[in-house]
């Protein structure tokens, strides 16, 4: 009696497959958000809750930037990997997507981040009420809300905010721009590498407001905060003065250092030059990503 060759996965495949590439790709970026903002998060949640001395710090960015590094090898042959409206948003000023592809990028990637936060709290429902008392809290010694959404150091002031997540997203989109760049010849299997050791870099190194650099990690987990018991304080924090800051300033911040890239750099390459960044990278040269992802 012969058996199918087809094994179930390839049955699935088949039968249950998007059509739409479009949706195929928003899907995509939910998943993938979801993931790294769930092992993200639950980093953030264990230095919280464990009360972990500053200089432990690192360990919570090392953790983010792994979980980047998998989320991006997850989705990269699907949508690209963005994770991030910013990066679409500067994809799409560059002609790279449609408009159709932001706006449904963007809101897989919001909803994403607000079930990987729901995720997370859910994990550890119980370690936070161990810590808080059940009492949820924005700021103090007991604070639980910087577990999932971002909130500046004391010192702090709205115009130092401002820069801050400006500049760390100026950071964030020059590294994409050269990591994807053709012609600096990362092949493509290791871009997700390079890309999880930028976010460890950039969360070790600009660390004023928590790293937003993204909106959907910041505003998704906000919401999720405000439905979760934290209240309208995780809004209203410093007068209404800091919420909207890590959601509107990636997006120049992005546009800065996508194009300042371009213009100081990218176009400055010879039409047939390529940079030998690697010294492998010339055989796979033909496989690096194309720019249209990430």
């Amino acid at each position: 009696m012969m058996t199918s060759s087809v094994n179930v996965v390839d049955r699935l495949r088949a039968k249950f497959r998007i059509r739409s590439e479009l949706l195929r790709c928003a899907l995509c970026e939910f998943v993938c958000t979801a993931f790294f903002m769930y092992i993200g998060f639950s980093a953030n949640a264990n230095y919280v809750l464990l009360r972990q001395p500053e200089h432990q710090y690192f360990a919570a960015q090392f953790a983010w930037g792994l979980a980047h590094l998998f989320a991006v090898q997850m989705g990269f042959g699907i949508s690209g990997s963005h994770l991030n409206p910013a990066v679409s948003f500067f994809q799409y000023s560059f002609g790279r997507i449609g408009l159709d592809r932001l706006l449904l990028y963007s809101v897989a990637q919001f909803l994403g981040a607000f079930c990987g936060a729901a995720l997370t709290f859910l994990t550890y429902y119980d370690g936070i009420n161990s810590f808080d008392g059940g009492h949820r809290q924005v700021y103090g010694p007991n604070a639980t809300a910087g577990i999932f959404a971002t909130y500046p150091r004391d010192y702090l002031s709205v115009t130092g905010a401002i820069i801050d997540q400006i500049a760390c997203t100026i950071v964030l989109c020059i590294c994409v721009s050269l990591i994807t760049e053709k012609r600096n010849q990362i092949p493509k299997y290791l871009q997700p590498f390079f890309l999880g050791l930028m976010i460890c870099i950039i969360g070790m190194a600009v660390a004023n407001a928590a790293n937003g650099m993204n909106p959907a990690r910041d505003f998704g987990p906000r919401l999720f905060t405000f439905f979760a018991g934290y209240g309208s304080e995780v809004f209203s924090y410093r007068n209404y003065s800091w919420f909207w800051i890590p959601i509107v300033c990636p997006m120049i911040g992005a546009i800065v250092g996508s194009w300042g890239y371009q213009l100081l750099i990218g176009i400055h390459f010879e039409d047939d030059e390529k940079v030998m960044i690697l010294p492998f990278a010339a055989k796979t040269f033909e496989n690096s990503v194309d720019n249209t992802r990430i």
